[in-house]
Protein backbone atom coordinates (compact mmCIF):
# COMPACT_ATOMS: atom_id res chain seq x y z
CA UNK A 1 0.00 0.00 0.00
CA UNK A 2 1.24 3.49 -0.87
CA UNK A 3 2.39 5.82 1.88
CA UNK A 4 0.41 8.88 2.87
CA UNK A 5 3.02 11.20 1.35
CA UNK A 6 2.93 9.26 -1.93
CA UNK A 7 -0.87 9.55 -2.01
CA UNK A 8 -0.63 13.31 -1.48
CA UNK A 9 1.83 13.70 -4.34
CA UNK A 10 -0.20 11.48 -6.63
CA UNK A 11 -3.46 13.38 -6.08
CA UNK A 12 -1.81 16.83 -5.63
CA UNK A 13 -2.97 17.30 -2.05
CA UNK A 14 -1.09 20.01 -0.18
CA UNK A 15 -0.91 20.20 3.60
CA UNK A 16 0.31 18.52 6.77
CA UNK A 17 -2.60 19.29 9.08
CA UNK A 18 -3.26 16.44 11.50
CA UNK A 19 -7.02 16.41 10.80
CA UNK A 20 -6.42 16.34 7.05
CA UNK A 21 -3.95 13.48 7.43
CA UNK A 22 -6.42 11.54 9.56
CA UNK A 23 -9.14 11.90 6.91
CA UNK A 24 -6.78 10.76 4.16
CA UNK A 25 -5.63 7.78 6.21
CA UNK A 26 -9.25 6.76 6.76
CA UNK A 27 -9.90 6.98 3.00
CA UNK A 28 -6.84 4.79 2.30
CA UNK A 29 -7.91 2.15 4.83
CA UNK A 30 -11.50 1.93 3.55
CA UNK A 31 -10.52 1.81 -0.15
CA UNK A 32 -10.05 -2.01 -0.48
CA UNK A 33 -13.60 -2.61 0.79
CA UNK A 34 -16.97 -2.00 -0.88
CA UNK A 35 -18.35 0.00 2.05
CA UNK A 36 -20.31 3.13 1.12
CA UNK A 37 -18.66 6.37 2.25
CA UNK A 38 -20.06 9.81 3.06
CA UNK A 39 -17.63 12.74 2.76
CA UNK A 40 -18.65 15.83 4.74
CA UNK A 41 -17.19 19.31 5.01
CA UNK A 42 -17.79 22.91 3.99
CA UNK A 43 -17.96 23.97 0.37
CA UNK A 44 -14.52 24.34 -1.21
CA UNK A 45 -12.53 22.06 1.12
CA UNK A 46 -11.70 19.55 -1.62
CA UNK A 47 -14.22 16.76 -0.96
CA UNK A 48 -13.92 15.55 -4.56
CA UNK A 49 -10.38 14.25 -3.89
CA UNK A 50 -11.56 11.58 -1.42
CA UNK A 51 -13.68 9.49 -3.86
CA UNK A 52 -10.84 9.57 -6.41
CA UNK A 53 -8.45 8.19 -3.80
CA UNK A 54 -10.94 5.51 -2.76
CA UNK A 55 -11.60 4.44 -6.36
CA UNK A 56 -7.98 4.35 -7.47
CA UNK A 57 -6.85 2.34 -4.46
CA UNK A 58 -9.70 -0.19 -4.73
CA UNK A 59 -10.12 -3.34 -6.79
CA UNK A 60 -12.52 -1.32 -9.01
CA UNK A 61 -9.77 1.01 -10.25
CA UNK A 62 -9.87 -0.42 -13.80
CA UNK A 63 -13.66 0.05 -14.02
CA UNK A 64 -15.52 3.32 -14.61
CA UNK A 65 -15.58 6.23 -12.20
CA UNK A 66 -18.36 8.80 -12.63
CA UNK A 67 -18.88 11.98 -10.59
CA UNK A 68 -22.44 13.33 -10.50
CA UNK A 69 -23.36 16.75 -9.12
CA UNK A 70 -26.83 16.07 -7.74
CA UNK A 71 -27.51 19.75 -7.11
CA UNK A 72 -26.92 20.68 -10.75
CA UNK A 73 -29.47 18.28 -12.26
CA UNK A 74 -33.13 19.46 -12.44
CA UNK A 75 -35.52 17.54 -10.21
CA UNK A 76 -37.60 16.43 -13.19
CA UNK A 77 -34.70 14.65 -14.90
CA UNK A 78 -32.59 13.41 -11.97
CA UNK A 79 -34.20 9.92 -11.96
CA UNK A 80 -33.61 9.55 -15.69
CA UNK A 81 -29.97 10.63 -15.33
CA UNK A 82 -29.23 8.21 -12.49
CA UNK A 83 -31.34 5.19 -13.43
CA UNK A 84 -32.07 5.67 -17.16
CA UNK A 85 -35.41 5.62 -18.97
CA UNK A 86 -37.35 3.67 -21.58
CA UNK A 87 -38.37 5.05 -24.94
CA UNK A 88 -41.61 7.02 -24.60
CA UNK A 89 -41.41 7.19 -20.80
CA UNK A 90 -42.00 10.96 -20.98
CA UNK A 91 -42.15 13.73 -23.53
CA UNK A 92 -38.85 13.90 -25.36
CA UNK A 93 -37.77 10.33 -24.51
CA UNK A 94 -37.25 9.31 -28.13
CA UNK A 95 -34.93 6.44 -27.28
CA UNK A 96 -33.99 4.15 -24.42
CA UNK A 97 -31.23 5.60 -22.31
CA UNK A 98 -28.85 4.03 -19.80
CA UNK A 99 -28.46 5.79 -16.44
CA UNK A 100 -25.27 6.33 -14.48
CA UNK A 101 -25.85 3.30 -12.25
CA UNK A 102 -26.09 1.05 -15.30
CA UNK A 103 -23.11 2.59 -17.07
CA UNK A 104 -20.94 2.45 -13.94
CA UNK A 105 -21.69 -1.22 -13.18
CA UNK A 106 -18.58 -2.66 -11.54
CA UNK A 107 -17.09 0.78 -10.85
CA UNK A 108 -17.53 3.73 -8.49
CA UNK A 109 -20.10 6.51 -8.61
CA UNK A 110 -19.51 9.75 -6.72
CA UNK A 111 -22.72 11.57 -5.74
CA UNK A 112 -21.70 15.13 -4.94
CA UNK A 113 -24.20 17.32 -3.03
CA UNK A 114 -26.27 14.22 -2.23
CA UNK A 115 -28.28 16.27 0.26
CA UNK A 116 -29.96 18.03 -2.69
CA UNK A 117 -31.62 14.83 -3.99
CA UNK A 118 -35.46 14.88 -4.07
CA UNK A 119 -37.16 12.52 -1.62
CA UNK A 120 -38.51 10.32 -4.44
CA UNK A 121 -34.99 9.84 -5.78
CA UNK A 122 -33.73 9.10 -2.27
CA UNK A 123 -36.13 6.13 -2.13
CA UNK A 124 -34.68 4.74 -5.39
CA UNK A 125 -31.12 5.28 -4.15
CA UNK A 126 -31.87 3.48 -0.90
CA UNK A 127 -32.96 0.42 -2.89
CA UNK A 128 -29.68 0.43 -4.82
CA UNK A 129 -27.71 0.58 -1.56
CA UNK A 130 -29.71 -2.20 0.07
CA UNK A 131 -29.81 -4.81 -2.70
CA UNK A 132 -28.23 -3.29 -5.83
CA UNK A 133 -31.56 -3.10 -7.68
CA UNK A 134 -33.09 -0.25 -9.67
CA UNK A 135 -35.85 0.30 -12.23
CA UNK A 136 -35.60 2.60 -15.22
CA UNK A 137 -38.12 5.40 -15.57
CA UNK A 138 -41.06 4.07 -17.56
CA UNK A 139 -40.07 0.42 -17.06
CA UNK A 140 -41.31 -2.37 -14.79
CA UNK A 141 -38.24 -4.56 -15.14
CA UNK A 142 -35.87 -4.74 -12.17
CA UNK A 143 -32.19 -4.44 -13.05
CA UNK A 144 -29.12 -5.24 -10.97
CA UNK A 145 -25.98 -3.14 -10.62
CA UNK A 146 -22.75 -3.56 -8.68
CA UNK A 147 -21.45 -0.08 -7.89
CA UNK A 148 -19.47 1.45 -5.06
CA UNK A 149 -21.21 4.63 -3.87
CA UNK A 150 -19.26 7.52 -2.40
CA UNK A 151 -21.40 10.57 -1.52
CA UNK A 152 -20.52 14.06 -0.37
CA UNK A 153 -22.41 16.96 1.14
CA UNK A 154 -21.77 20.32 2.81
CA UNK A 155 -25.12 20.23 4.62
CA UNK A 156 -25.72 19.41 8.26
CA UNK A 157 -27.41 16.08 7.60
CA UNK A 158 -28.97 15.81 11.06
CA UNK A 159 -30.69 19.17 10.55
CA UNK A 160 -31.86 18.08 7.07
CA UNK A 161 -33.27 14.86 8.57
CA UNK A 162 -35.03 16.85 11.31
CA UNK A 163 -36.65 19.09 8.69
CA UNK A 164 -37.79 16.10 6.65
CA UNK A 165 -35.55 16.95 3.69
CA UNK A 166 -33.43 13.80 3.88
CA UNK A 167 -34.31 10.24 4.77
CA UNK A 168 -32.74 9.01 7.98
CA UNK A 169 -32.45 5.41 6.74
CA UNK A 170 -30.64 6.58 3.62
CA UNK A 171 -28.23 8.69 5.70
CA UNK A 172 -27.19 5.69 7.78
CA UNK A 173 -26.74 3.54 4.67
CA UNK A 174 -24.53 6.19 3.02
CA UNK A 175 -22.51 7.01 6.14
CA UNK A 176 -21.26 3.53 6.98
CA UNK A 177 -17.93 5.34 6.98
CA UNK A 178 -17.99 9.14 7.35
CA UNK A 179 -14.94 11.18 6.42
CA UNK A 180 -14.91 14.84 7.43
CA UNK A 181 -12.53 17.32 5.83
CA UNK A 182 -11.57 20.33 8.01
CA UNK A 183 -12.17 23.91 6.77
CA UNK A 184 -9.15 25.93 5.67
CA UNK A 185 -9.35 28.27 8.68
CA UNK A 186 -8.49 25.28 10.90
CA UNK A 187 -5.40 24.46 8.82
CA UNK A 188 -3.37 27.61 9.46
CA UNK A 189 0.01 26.03 8.69
CA UNK A 190 -1.26 24.83 5.31
CA UNK A 191 -2.60 28.18 4.03
CA UNK A 192 0.73 29.61 2.87
CA UNK A 193 1.79 26.24 1.41
CA UNK A 194 -1.37 26.16 -0.70
CA UNK A 195 -0.92 29.79 -1.79
CA UNK A 196 2.67 29.09 -2.94
CA UNK A 197 1.48 26.04 -4.89
CA UNK A 198 -1.29 27.99 -6.61
CA UNK A 199 1.03 30.95 -7.30
CA UNK A 200 3.60 28.64 -8.91
CA UNK A 201 0.91 26.96 -11.03
CA UNK A 202 -0.45 30.28 -12.32
CA UNK A 203 3.05 31.62 -12.95
CA UNK A 204 3.67 28.64 -15.20
CA UNK A 205 0.25 28.91 -16.83
CA UNK A 206 0.52 32.62 -17.63
CA UNK A 207 4.32 32.58 -18.21
CA UNK A 208 5.25 35.17 -15.60
CA UNK A 209 7.35 35.31 -12.39
CA UNK A 210 5.81 33.79 -9.28
CA UNK A 211 4.27 36.19 -6.78
CA UNK A 212 5.58 36.15 -3.21
CA UNK A 213 4.02 37.39 0.01
CA UNK A 214 5.77 39.53 2.61
CA UNK A 215 5.88 38.27 6.20
CA UNK A 216 3.05 40.60 7.22
CA UNK A 217 1.01 39.49 4.23
CA UNK A 218 1.50 35.83 5.22
CA UNK A 219 0.21 36.57 8.72
CA UNK A 220 -2.77 38.44 7.28
CA UNK A 221 -3.56 35.54 4.96
CA UNK A 222 -3.43 33.05 7.83
CA UNK A 223 -5.73 35.21 9.98
CA UNK A 224 -8.38 35.42 7.27
CA UNK A 225 -11.47 33.23 7.77
CA UNK A 226 -11.79 31.92 4.17
CA UNK A 227 -15.54 31.20 3.97
CA UNK A 228 -14.88 29.78 0.47
CA UNK A 229 -11.99 27.63 1.76
CA UNK A 230 -9.42 26.29 -0.77
CA UNK A 231 -11.47 27.36 -3.77
CA UNK A 232 -11.44 30.97 -2.53
CA UNK A 233 -7.70 30.87 -1.80
CA UNK A 234 -7.03 29.60 -5.31
CA UNK A 235 -9.09 32.43 -6.83
CA UNK A 236 -7.21 35.01 -4.74
CA UNK A 237 -3.86 33.60 -5.85
CA UNK A 238 -4.94 33.72 -9.49
CA UNK A 239 -6.22 37.30 -9.25
CA UNK A 240 -2.99 38.52 -7.68
CA UNK A 241 -0.85 36.61 -10.21
CA UNK A 242 -2.65 38.18 -13.16
CA UNK A 243 -3.35 41.71 -11.92
CA UNK A 244 -0.31 42.72 -9.85
CA UNK A 245 2.78 43.93 -11.71
CA UNK A 246 4.96 43.90 -8.60
CA UNK A 247 5.72 40.27 -7.70
CA UNK A 248 6.35 41.10 -4.00
CA UNK A 249 2.91 41.41 -2.35
CA UNK A 250 2.61 43.51 0.80
CA UNK A 251 -0.12 43.18 3.41
CA UNK A 252 -1.68 46.45 2.21
CA UNK A 253 -1.89 45.12 -1.33
CA UNK A 254 -3.18 41.72 -0.19
CA UNK A 255 -5.94 43.37 1.82
CA UNK A 256 -7.49 44.62 -1.44
CA UNK A 257 -8.17 41.00 -2.45
CA UNK A 258 -9.66 39.83 0.86
CA UNK A 259 -13.40 40.49 1.17
CA UNK A 260 -14.54 41.62 4.62
CA UNK A 261 -16.69 38.52 5.03
CA UNK A 262 -14.81 35.74 6.73
CA UNK A 263 -12.21 37.81 8.57
CA UNK A 264 -11.38 36.83 12.14
CA UNK A 265 -11.16 40.49 13.16
CA UNK A 266 -14.05 41.98 15.19
CA UNK A 267 -16.62 43.88 13.17
CA UNK A 268 -18.38 47.12 14.06
CA UNK A 269 -22.13 47.30 13.48
CA UNK A 270 -23.41 50.80 12.92
CA UNK A 271 -26.95 51.85 13.75
CA UNK A 272 -27.93 55.29 12.52
CA UNK A 273 -31.27 55.25 14.30
CA UNK A 274 -31.19 57.47 17.38
CA UNK A 275 -34.34 55.79 18.71
CA UNK A 276 -32.75 52.36 18.29
CA UNK A 277 -29.59 53.38 20.11
CA UNK A 278 -31.48 54.97 22.97
CA UNK A 279 -33.79 51.99 23.44
CA UNK A 280 -30.91 49.54 23.29
CA UNK A 281 -28.82 51.43 25.84
CA UNK A 282 -31.83 51.84 28.10
CA UNK A 283 -32.60 48.10 28.06
CA UNK A 284 -28.97 47.31 28.89
CA UNK A 285 -29.03 49.83 31.71
CA UNK A 286 -32.19 48.36 33.23
CA UNK A 287 -30.79 44.83 33.02
CA UNK A 288 -27.60 45.91 34.79
CA UNK A 289 -29.62 47.65 37.51
CA UNK A 290 -31.81 44.59 37.98
CA UNK A 291 -28.76 42.31 38.26
CA UNK A 292 -27.12 44.72 40.68
CA UNK A 293 -30.22 44.76 42.89
CA UNK A 294 -30.24 40.97 43.05
CA UNK A 295 -26.53 40.89 43.88
CA UNK A 296 -26.99 43.45 46.66
CA UNK A 297 -29.86 41.46 48.14
CA UNK A 298 -27.62 38.38 48.05
CA UNK A 299 -24.91 40.39 49.79
CA UNK A 300 -27.32 41.51 52.52
CA UNK A 301 -28.55 37.97 53.09
CA UNK A 302 -25.02 36.55 53.13
CA UNK A 303 -23.82 39.23 55.55
CA UNK A 304 -26.76 38.61 57.90
CA UNK A 305 -26.17 34.84 57.89
CA UNK A 306 -22.47 35.20 58.56
CA UNK A 307 -22.95 37.82 61.30
CA UNK A 308 -25.39 35.52 63.06
CA UNK A 309 -22.71 32.82 62.97
CA UNK A 310 -20.27 35.23 64.64
CA UNK A 311 -17.47 34.83 62.07
CA UNK A 312 -16.70 38.51 61.34
CA UNK A 313 -13.48 37.78 59.41
CA UNK A 314 -15.40 35.55 57.06
CA UNK A 315 -18.08 38.27 56.71
CA UNK A 316 -15.50 40.79 55.52
CA UNK A 317 -13.88 38.30 53.11
CA UNK A 318 -17.21 37.21 51.61
CA UNK A 319 -18.26 40.87 51.24
CA UNK A 320 -15.08 41.66 49.32
CA UNK A 321 -15.51 38.71 46.96
CA UNK A 322 -19.16 39.46 46.22
CA UNK A 323 -18.59 43.18 45.72
CA UNK A 324 -15.79 42.45 43.27
CA UNK A 325 -18.23 40.22 41.37
CA UNK A 326 -20.93 42.92 41.40
CA UNK A 327 -18.60 45.61 40.11
CA UNK A 328 -16.78 43.61 37.47
CA UNK A 329 -18.24 46.20 35.08
CA UNK A 330 -17.56 49.76 36.27
CA UNK A 331 -20.73 51.87 36.77
CA UNK A 332 -18.99 54.76 35.00
CA UNK A 333 -19.37 52.88 31.71
CA UNK A 334 -23.17 52.76 31.93
CA UNK A 335 -25.02 54.77 29.24
CA UNK A 336 -26.73 57.98 30.39
CA UNK A 337 -25.38 57.48 33.90
CA UNK A 338 -26.30 61.08 34.81
CA UNK A 339 -29.97 60.17 34.35
CA UNK A 340 -30.12 57.26 36.79
CA UNK A 341 -29.09 56.83 40.42
CA UNK A 342 -26.81 53.80 40.57
CA UNK A 343 -24.81 52.13 43.28
CA UNK A 344 -21.33 53.58 43.70
CA UNK A 345 -18.28 51.92 45.18
CA UNK A 346 -14.75 53.24 45.73
CA UNK A 347 -13.09 52.96 42.30
CA UNK A 348 -9.73 51.90 43.68
CA UNK A 349 -9.46 49.00 46.06
CA UNK A 350 -7.27 46.04 46.91
CA UNK A 351 -7.57 43.03 49.15
CA UNK A 352 -6.82 45.11 52.28
CA UNK A 353 -9.41 47.83 51.59
CA UNK A 354 -12.66 48.19 53.49
CA UNK A 355 -15.60 48.62 51.12
CA UNK A 356 -18.28 51.15 51.87
CA UNK A 357 -21.60 51.74 50.13
CA UNK A 358 -22.14 55.33 49.06
CA UNK A 359 -25.68 54.72 47.85
CA UNK A 360 -27.93 51.67 47.61
CA UNK A 361 -30.92 50.77 45.53
CA UNK A 362 -34.07 50.10 47.49
CA UNK A 363 -35.09 46.45 47.04
CA UNK A 364 -38.69 47.58 46.54
CA UNK A 365 -37.80 50.16 43.91
CA UNK A 366 -39.72 49.67 40.67
CA UNK A 367 -37.65 48.59 37.70
CA UNK A 368 -40.55 48.81 35.22
CA UNK A 369 -39.37 50.14 31.85
CA UNK A 370 -42.45 52.37 31.69
CA UNK A 371 -41.74 53.90 35.12
CA UNK A 372 -38.11 54.53 34.20
CA UNK A 373 -39.16 56.04 30.88
CA UNK A 374 -41.49 58.47 32.67
CA UNK A 375 -38.70 59.32 35.13
CA UNK A 376 -36.20 59.99 32.32
CA UNK A 377 -38.66 62.18 30.42
CA UNK A 378 -39.44 64.22 33.54
CA UNK A 379 -35.77 64.73 34.37
CA UNK A 380 -34.92 65.71 30.80
CA UNK A 381 -37.78 68.25 30.67
CA UNK A 382 -36.70 69.71 34.00
CA UNK A 383 -33.08 69.95 32.91
CA UNK A 384 -34.08 71.68 29.67
CA UNK A 385 -36.56 74.07 31.34
CA UNK A 386 -39.53 72.38 29.67
CA UNK A 387 -38.17 72.86 26.13
CA UNK A 388 -39.44 69.77 24.35
CA UNK A 389 -37.17 70.05 21.33
CA UNK A 390 -34.01 69.99 23.48
CA UNK A 391 -35.43 67.25 25.70
CA UNK A 392 -36.26 65.08 22.70
CA UNK A 393 -32.74 65.54 21.33
CA UNK A 394 -31.20 64.60 24.68
CA UNK A 395 -33.40 61.51 24.96
CA UNK A 396 -32.54 60.45 21.42
CA UNK A 397 -36.15 60.43 20.20
CA UNK A 398 -38.14 62.59 17.79
CA UNK A 399 -40.23 65.53 18.98
CA UNK A 400 -43.39 63.81 17.76
CA UNK A 401 -42.54 60.74 19.85
CA UNK A 402 -41.89 62.93 22.90
CA UNK A 403 -45.23 64.77 22.43
CA UNK A 404 -47.03 61.44 22.16
CA UNK A 405 -45.41 60.07 25.33
CA UNK A 406 -46.14 63.29 27.28
CA UNK A 407 -49.78 62.92 26.31
CA UNK A 408 -49.75 59.16 26.94
CA UNK A 409 -48.30 59.51 30.46
CA UNK A 410 -50.24 62.73 31.20
CA UNK A 411 -47.05 64.64 32.10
Amino acid sequence: MESLQAIKQRFEIIGNDIHLNRSLEKAIRVSPTDISVLVTGESGVGKESIPKIIHNLSHRKHAKYIAVNCGAIPEGTIDSELFGHEKGAFTGATATRKGYFEVTDGGTIFLDEVGELPLTTQVRLLRVLENGEFIKVGSSQVQKTNVRIVAATNLNMHEAIGKGKFREDLYYRLSTIEINLPPLRERLADIHLLFRKFAADFAQKYKMPTVRLSNNAIKMLENYGFPGNIRQLRNIAEQISVVEENREISSEKLLQYLPNKGTNLPSVIENNSANGNFANERDIMYKILFDMRNDINDLKKLTLDLMQSGDTDKVQEENKNLIKKIYKEEPSKLPHENQVEVVRINEKYNDDDNFEFAETIDADESLSIQDKEIELIKKSLERNSGKRKLAAKELGISERTLYRKIKQYDL
